[in-house]
């Protein structure tokens, strides 16, 4: 029964951590919920910027606007920044092929 509790415990502590957006450029540090020209003034221009698309409400009207800035390679990976209405939301990398 202890085993079953530790185990329990263990498992809501994981599910309660929460994980962060954030992107490292030279001395500073970009995080979730930073505003775009924020990103830019800590990092520079991306090397690249697309608009996606817009998140909908459930009648399918437009809500905020998601783009994307790439910025790399940098050591070989390409990190991919999400925007959703001007703050930054997701931070995702990939090697470079």
């Amino acid at each position: 029964m202890k085993t079953v509790s530790v185990l329990l415990s263990s498992m809501a502590l994981v599910l309660s951590a929460e994980a962060h957006a954030s992107f490292r450029c030279e001395s500073k540090i970009a995080s979730e919920g930073d505003r775009t020209s924020e990103v830019e003034s800590k990092c520079g221009q991306p090397a690249s910027r697309e608009m996606l698309g817009y998140t909908t409400d459930k009648q399918g009207n437009r809500e905020m606007q998601i783009e994307e800035w790439v910025y790399g390679p940098i050591n070989g990976m390409y990190y991919y920044l999400r925007f959703e209405g001007g703050r930054l939301d997701s931070v995702t990398s990939k090697r470079q092929q």
